[in-house]
């Protein structure tokens, strides 16, 4: 794993392995039960190009099983991996390995997704001053995890939640009145958060920059507004020193030009919402030769 992005808590990876066993298992796993209790090798393949991550929680589900299981991965978190490719070699009990498989691959076929379709974003900004956000379009659960799966994937972390950044959305605004009046009111009420702010025309942009905030999102601006957008913060007497974010209509074929436009942060609720799992598998037995 890269050495800059901090694992997750044990205790949130815990926290999640347990729940996610309690719901495979329930009072047991009866076709495990009718496989001799023997030792057992198995070998974890990735039928995809992807980047690997989730190997705490992989781990977790193995080890809470058959606290003695061997597993030697031959891929660090956040590697970059080709179709075919053998990620970890595993030895244990028999019954442990096939009771634990699907819940230990849906945890890494699920974040694997997340920083697969983030590094795929983050590649196609390069060389631009964008960086690739998430939002709060988690999987009920598993946001901590999937936001991590962002990191992994060369993403930023928007916020976790509702309580460590103030933002500022159209409602909020329509009853405090006016972006003046609600940034006030968030920057009395909390003086220390970050303070976020949405604006839906050119208008309220400048409203938001002389009023002052930490971050402004442009919701849905066309391209010439965009432009006009960025030319405005840029100019005297903002000069950049609040960043532009956008979000609304993002996908593969709008990134680029949106990033050229010179905003410093694209919003993607697609990296944690439009998950598509990694093709992994787990086999009894050695790899294959070739493998």
């Amino acid at each position: 794993m890269t050495a800059s992005i901090a694992p997750p808590p044990a205790e949130q990876v815990a926290d999640d392995v347990r729940r996610a066993l309690a719901e495979d298992l329930g009072g047991g796993d009866v076709t495990a039960q009718l496989l001799p209790d023997t030792a057992e090798s198995a070998y974890l393949l990735c039928k995809e190009d992807a980047v690997v991550c989730g190997r705490p929680w992989f781990d977790a589900c193995h080890r809470a099983l058959d606290p003695d299981m061997s597993i030697d991965w031959r891929v660090a978190e956040g590697d970059r991996v080709g179709k075919g490719t053998v990620l970890a070699l595993l030895q244990g009990r028999t019954r442990a390995l096939v009771s634990a498989e699907r819940a230990s691959l849906n945890f890494l076929q699920t974040l694997s997704g997340t920083a697969t379709a983030t590094a795929a974003y983050v590649a196609a900004v390069e060389g631009t001053r964008a960086r690739i956000l998430d939002t709060r379009k988690t999987i009920p659960g598993l946001r901590l995890a999937q936001k991590y799966a962002v990191r992994v994937g060369g993403g930023v972390n928007h916020r976790i939640g509702l309580f460590d950044a103030v933002m500022l959305k159209e409602n909020h605004v329509r009853v405090a009145g006016s972006i003046t009046a609600a940034i006030r009111a968030a920057r009395a009420m909390h003086p220390t958060l970050p303070l976020i702010v949405e604006v839906e025309t050119i208008a309220q942009l400048e409203e938001a920059l002389r009023e002052g905030c930490d971050r402004i999102l442009i919701d849905d601006f066309d391209a010439a507004m965009r432009r006009e957008a960025v030319r405005i913060a840029r100019s005297a007497p903002f000069n950049g020193t609040i960043p532009l974010e956008v979000s609304g209509g993002v996908d593969m074929t709008t990134l680029r030009a949106i990033a050229e436009d010179g905003v410093d942060f694209i919003s993607i609720g697609g990296l944690t919402k439009h998950v598509r799992a990694i093709d992994l598998s787990l086999k009894l037995g050695p790899p294959p030769a070739s493998a």
